[in-house]
């Protein structure tokens, strides 16, 4: 029998896109789709890149940023800002990652929300769970730097369906510039200062969500006390060594970078700290939890919470 003629592989794309293929990305032309009016959506648009430019325009809006701050922010062109908005450009995650940190959340919060999020996620929290998030209060996640609270936040946020943020991207935002080049230019107080506001904000609007803080936040009496009343504070908790590695397993050599004993100053800093963090409203214990179990945890109390506020209410 001849040889049975071998099947070519279909080849894959490196980097995951939302939207249309590769090769409809290679036919797209400059300009507006037809139908689409200012500010708009092209008639051509899938649901999910639909739904994520209104997410956009409503996030840069709240935020008060024009098309050039978040791209300078984010590290992208106004050009593609505005296909992207329009409805009309793919992006990669991680580049939605960046545009996202620039927004003070991330990728999966702005997809994350809604009938359009269920069918693009399938192994999302069944509808019950999400649900029970609804009448949750702002939690906010404390901890030194590789405490998990981005990774245990945008996972914990998602399954309860509400917003994820974090505090340090809303300081950059109204800042309109990275927090390097803010604490070089106009330094700590400055910071400080953006940081109590952006609470203020959170805060005066009943905002919902879960917040990852600075690791410094709680060093600031005043700002630490705005925190307590605005939202249910929990500590993701550590030890130093396990901070240390989460932060190089990321990738992050700046630990190390010009210090000739940083594991000994992160000790330091963790004791410094250690009073400060305790004071909490809830501690969880990542190193003897694991990831899943954190995010369940967190998840527990913020539904908790949330019940609480309910039999509150009138």
């Amino acid at each position: 029998m001849p040889p049975r003629a071998r099947e070519t592989p279909r080849q894959e794309r490196a980097q995951p896109y939302l939207g249309q293929h590769a090769d409809q990305r290679a036919e797209q032309r400059p300009g507006r789709s037809p139908g689409a009016g200012p500010g708009g959506v092209g008639g051509g648009a899938t649901p999910i890149l639909a739904h994520l430019a209104g997410r956009l325009r409503q996030r840069r809006t709240e935020l008060a940023l024009t098309l050039r701050e978040l791209a300078q922010l984010a590290g992208v062109s106004e050009r593609f800002l505005v296909q992207l908005e329009g409805g009309r450009a793919n992006v990669s995650v991680a580049r939605l990652e960046d545009i996202g940190r620039a927004l003070g959340t991330s990728a999966a919060a702005l997809l994350s929300t809604g009938e359009l999020a269920a069918e693009a996620a399938p192994g999302r929290s069944p509808p019950g769970e999400a649900e029970a998030g609804a009448g949750a209060p702002l939690l906010a996640l404390l901890g030194l730097r590789g405490a998990g609270k981005t990774t245990i936040g945008a996972r914990a946020a998602a399954r309860l369906g509400v917003p994820f943020l974090e505090l340090d991207g809303l300081v950059s935002a109204r800042a309109g510039m990275s927090l390097a080049a803010l604490f070089e230019i106009h330094g700590n107080a400055y910071y400080r200062r953006l940081e109590r506001e952006e609470l203020a904000r959170l805060e005066g609007a009943r905002a919902r969500g879960v917040v990852a803080t600075g690791g410094g936040l709680v060093t600031d009496p005043a700002t630490f006390e705005l925190l307590r009343r605005a939202a249910v504070t929990v500590w993701l908790r550590a030890p130093p060594e396990d901070h240390w590695r989460r932060v190089v397993e990321q990738g992050d050599a700046r630990p190390m970078a010009n210090r000739t004993d940083a594991m000994k100053e992160l000790r330091a800093l963790f004791h410094a700290r250690r009073a400060l963090y305790e004071q909490a409203d809830f501690v969880v214990d990542t190193s003897a939890l694991g990831l899943a179990r954190s995010v369940d945890r967190v998840v527990k109390i913020a539904r908790e919470a949330g019940r609480r506020n309910a039999t509150r209410s009138p």
